[in-house]
């Protein structure tokens, strides 16, 4: 047990603001990947139900229980759940059933209205590509 230091506060994490806005990138092959902003913004659900609304081009994410049979549960990538990773839904059979496009990786802002993340897809957001470094093998030339 840690002793009470009188008049001192402990410092979290959790004190400093958020330095991002809130995105999420519709990535190749149709996953959702959210930065940290947008899932706190959501509340930090584990899992979140997912709406399409196809007249206006608006993807809705809005958090529901783990237990909801069309629940889509967060996984952090790289299976690590530390307090910067990037969150992601396995999204495929929701985009490919709206043809909402996925052959290049697309961040977007997003806004938060009543607990609701919406995402337009008519925002034409910024392409991302991977920052994984490509891997050439030394053949030993010096």
């Amino acid at each position: 047990m840690v002793a009470e230091l009188p008049g001192f506060e402990t410092f979290t994490k959790r004190m400093v603001p958020l330095g991002k806005n809130p995105y999420v990138t519709v990535q190749k092959r149709g996953l959702l990947s959210f930065n940290k902003a947008a899932h706190a913004a959501l509340g930090a659900p584990e899992a979140v139900e997912l709406l399409y609304n196809p007249q206006a081009r608006l993807i809705a994410v809005r958090p529901v229980d783990v237990d909801v049979p069309h629940a889509y549960k967060f996984r952090s990538v790289g299976g690590q759940k530390n307090e910067g990773a990037t969150l992601l839904v396995a999204a495929t059979a929701f985009t490919n059933y709206y043809n909402i496009p996925t052959e290049v990786s697309v961040r977007r802002p997003v806004r938060i209205e009543d607990g609701v993340l919406y995402i337009d897809l008519k925002d034409e957001g910024t392409v991302v590509t991977s920052n994984r470094a490509a891997t050439t093998s030394n053949s030993g030339d010096s």
